[in-house]
């Protein structure tokens, strides 16, 4: 195995999937690729792949039940391929556990730059990754009792361990789900925009001068819904994680 580990490739267009076996073996990872959707989930599965890419449109299952199959065994980094530019696929993948979604065409430089940035996410349970320095964060705001665990109300969570609790109760969060929601815990009240809760979801990807979508800005707003629900939220009426209409979100003073 590679130092940075098993790509796995599931993709049917042959030039395709030859261009992405390129970039990840310029990258460093030892690649392996498939060419329909219950090949690539048994390949990810012996290989202990680390990524994926991840065809939309495969010959015979596609490819968001390939990566909920995925889900069911591997917490591996998943990067959705597809020539479809409806935001509702986008949506969709994020729904089912993506990490990333990239429409085809697109520039292998842009494909590796996000790949590393996801990997400098790391998994639940590994070393955090190496963050900014935090804004400080008054302990009457947020009830934190130290700097290596965050807490408001019945909430805690520990960037080192990379975990989460609700009243006691661990909580079962994404790689996105985790760093947003660190993100408004060490904002401490204050309102973090949605263009700067991209960038923390992106990794370092984006820079200050970098184009954010309305697409990008809607994914984040997924994982924020996503959040309330396993936070129990009343949908109608968030306390925890409030929505700044117009601007972005931040956390509430209101109870669990």
């Amino acid at each position: 195995m590679s130092d940075l580990g098993v790509a796995v490739v599931v993709e049917d267009d042959k030039d395709i999937r030859n261009l992405l076996e390129s970039v990840f073996i310029q990258a460093g990872f030892e690649v392996h690729s498939a060419s329909d959707g219950r090949e690539g989930v048994e390949l990810v599965r012996q290989q202990r792949a680390n990524v994926v890419t991840l065809d939309v449109g495969l010959p015979d299952i596609d490819g968001y039940e390939v990566l909920r199959r995925i889900r069911q065994f591997s917490d591996a980094y998943v990067v959705m391929l597809t020539g479809r530019t409806e935001e509702p696929d986008m949506l969709t993948a994020l729904h089912s556990g993506a990490d990333d979604y990239i429409t085809k065409p697109f520039r292998p430089l842009e494909l590796r730059a996000r790949v590393a940035a996801m990997m400098r996410r790391p998994r639940h349970g590994d070393a955090p990754r190496q963050a900014p320095a935090a804004k400080p964060v008054p302990p009457a705001d947020t009830g934190a009792g130290s700097r290596d665990v965050l807490e408001h109300r019945d909430l805690r969570l520990s960037p080192r361990t990379r975990s989460a609790e609700l009243a006691g109760k661990e909580l079962e969060l994404t790689r996105s789900e985790f760093v947003l929601l660190e993100e408004l815990l060490r904002a401490g009240g204050a309102v973090c925009t949605r263009a700067d809760l991209v960038k923390v979801v992106r990794g370092d990807y984006y820079q200050d001068n970098t184009y954010i979508s309305e697409a990008d800005e809607r994914a984040v707003e997924v994982h924020i819904g996503n959040l309330r629900k396993k936070l129990h939220e009343d949908t109608h009426s968030p306390q925890l994680l409030q929505t700044v209409r117009g601007v972005g979100y931040r956390l509430g003073a209101g109870k669990l």
